[in-house]
């Protein structure tokens, strides 16, 4: 059920009180010099950022390498990193990227990699120290992905870090790299050998949605990991979290079914509103007699099977502000 928005736009009133014109002129012309002569001109920006730190490289396949950092610091702003390789600068990143795959490259051929910051003056880093990575040698052509990673668990680690780790997947060949993945967006890479992946960046007391894919020599990726759902800390005084918890949604014949708890907040939450591929779809209403417990909810979508979702929720609060998102789930139309 969708209920409209209601929108109210006010229009204050404004009375201007009557002012001599020639008291005005020099009064307006004095300030216009005072601002001219006595503001100081905006220091020019010469200060260069930190070199990125935790500069690392790794191969997962005949052609790609994925480069990953930590963030560097400048007195003001970084707003751009730069991925040199060999010394010739092949990516420029906007600021909030911390990772990328350089791709295109010769199999069984040792590269090396360095990264620079950049602040909106134009002042660059000094390079990172530089790291190296391989590329895998070439295979026949290989067709078949990976299984999936199982058991994947989330521990989180304070409020802005968390761990996961899982079982490993097989491959007919080799499992060269695992990627993980938050809200259906990939932010971390790690070796084919690797169980277990340290996730930062995060947020105190909000939700997240982890699942990991293994990938083979060839790039083909495996089915998705189980989902690992966590909740970072919150911080010292922040008020309770208000997301719907334990959300389900199973796709089929007659569209995608939606199950969930509401949040507890002291009164019954009658909305909630639903998202689908991070954007808002419709709010979802009941009448006098909201659910108690468990949630339902059957909504159809118009795309054709094989068509990818991803749903997420969150309730409107006793004080008619809207809370928590939930976790989120992909779906897949059949």
């Amino acid at each position: 059920m969708q209920r409209p928005l209601a929108a109210t736009h006010l229009t204050p009133a404004t009375r201007l009180a009557a002012v001599p014109r020639l008291a005005a002129v020099p009064l307006l012309t004095a300030a216009a010099l005072c601002v001219a002569a006595c503001s100081p001109a905006p220091a020019e920006d010469t200060a260069a950022p930190t070199a990125p730190t935790g500069v690392t490289a790794a191969s997962g396949s005949a052609r790609t390498v994925h480069v990953m950092w930590s963030a560097a610091t400048d007195d003001r702003a970084v707003t751009a990193y730069e991925v040199y390789q060999q010394g010739r600068k092949v990516k420029e990143l906007r600021a909030t990227t911390l990772m990328t795959d350089i791709v295109n490259l010769t199999p069984a051929t040792p590269y090396t990699f360095t990264v620079r910051a950049r602040d909106a003056a134009g002042n660059r880093s000094p390079h990172s120290a530089a790291v190296p990575a391989t590329t895998l040698a070439a295979t026949a052509r290989d067709r078949t992905p990976p299984t999936a990673p199982a058991a994947l668990r989330a521990t989180p680690d304070g409020g802005r870090a968390a761990t996961l780790t899982w079982t490993p997947a097989r491959d007919d060949t080799k499992v060269t790299a695992y990627d993980v993945y938050q809200a259906d967006s990939r932010i971390h890479t790690v070796s084919g050998t690797a169980t277990t992946a340290r996730v930062t960046g995060l947020r105190p007391g909000t939700v997240y949605t982890f699942t990991v894919r293994a990938r083979d020599a060839a790039e083909n990726s495996s089915p998705d990991s189980a989902p690992a759902d966590l909740t970072t800390a919150r911080a010292p005084g922040a008020p309770a979290n208000t997301a719907p918890t334990d959300l389900k949604a199973t796709a089929t014949k007659d569209g995608i079914t939606l199950t969930w708890t509401p949040p507890k907040t002291g009164a019954v939450v009658k909305e909630h509103q639903l998202y689908l591929n991070e954007k808002f779809a419709t709010t979802i209403v009941w009448g006098a007699e909201p659910p108690l417990g468990r949630a339902t909810y059957t909504f159809t979508v118009p795309d054709s099977p094989g068509t990818r979702y991803s749903v997420k929720l969150r309730a409107k609060l006793p004080d008619g502000t809207w809370g928590d998102f939930s976790a989120q789930r992909t779906v897949v139309v059949i």
